[in-house]
């Protein structure tokens, strides 16, 4: 590739649910394949370390929690990884031997509460940055914790100027617009969203944040969950819980590779940088095309923590 562009890959995969060391040797070997293609970029989907139980309820109904599901929630939160712990030195590691930058969706774990997020490694080996999901999906919140303005970031990279919103959040035009002020040039929208409506999705926030958009889902069959994984969908082996969709999409609404659908795949393209200035000359939802003296948005992007201990 030239200045002007970078080759990105959209990895189509899913995890070994409730198996983290299993699914990293899976996710070594994808870097390793997505390196050999030339990509400087890897995104992984929603989730993709510590797993998206889709199809179970953890035993809640309103007013009452039972046994067994307690039990499972105890598995998923085994499965969590920490930011540092192991599984984060592991995956510097690789990004640093493949020289490149790894955007992964994971499964978060901070004192007794889990957080769907998206970790950022740079290509030098080190943690860059993080996204904390904000607004976790319907029976989500049984599950996971809600981020705050303090994961917000786009970073620069020798890829380009990468962000992520993850599933549903990209259905919030505020949010959006937050990565948009940031100029973002690598929108990555990890998701589990297997759903027709997700491309045209995907399509509208490169038209309108004038970016590219890389969106990678899981593919899931119900043989990656454990034998007494019982999800509402069926236990036939060959069951797909989560069938795909990745797509990468230019800043002008074309759709440069995928949606693939019912298997893993790894999907790459070449950018041409050049593009986005070319469909922010007539479209800047931020800058020229933007009202401040009638809408302003404004972010807080202070951690906003439960408890702060103060010296007085």
């Amino acid at each position: 590739m030239t200045p002007d562009g970078t080759r990105v890959a959209v990895i189509q995969a899913g995890s070994i649910l409730f198996d983290t060391q299993r699914t990293m040797a899976k996710l070594r070997d994808l870097v390793a394949e997505a390196a050999g293609r030339g990509a400087k970029l890897a995104l992984f989907p929603e989730a993709f370390l510590g797993g998206y139980p889709k199809g179970i309820d953890f035993g809640v109904r309103v007013g009452s929690r039972s046994p067994e599901g307690r039990d499972w929630f105890r598995r998923y939160f085994e499965a969590a990884i920490t930011i540092p712990g192991p599984e984060t030195e592991a995956l510097c590691e690789l990004a640093k031997s493949a020289n490149m930058v790894l955007a992964i969706g994971i499964i978060e774990r901070e004192g007794g509460t889990l957080y769907c997020s998206v970790l950022f490694i740079g290509n030098e080996g080190k943690i860059i940055g993080k996204h904390r999901k904000l607004m976790p999906t319907a029976a989500e919140r049984l599950i996971w914790g809600f981020g705050d303005g303090s994961t917000l970031p786009v970073l620069e990279t020798i890829a380009g100027r990468v962000g992520a919103a993850i599933c549903w959040e990209n259905y919030m035009p505020l949010l959006r617009t937050a990565l948009y002020a940031q100029n973002i040039q690598l929108y990555c929208a990890p998701t589990v969203d297997d759903r027709e409506t997700w491309l045209p999705t995907l399509r509208h926030i490169a038209m309108e944040g004038r970016c590219f958009v890389l969106s990678a889902c899981q593919f899931l069959r119900r043989s990656d969950c454990p034998e007494d994984y019982d999800p509402i969908q069926g236990n036939d082996p060959d069951t797909v819980l989560i069938r795909g969709g990745s797509s990468i999409i230019d800043p002008f609404g074309k759709v440069l590779a995928g949606p693939c659908f019912g298997e893993d795949t790894i999907l790459t393209a070449d950018l041409d940088f050049r593009e986005i200035p070319r469909a922010r000359f007539d479209l800047d939802v931020t800058g020229h095309y933007a009202r401040p003296d009638v809408f302003q948005l404004k972010v807080n992007t202070s951690p906003m923590p439960a408890v702060e201990m103060v010296h007085l």
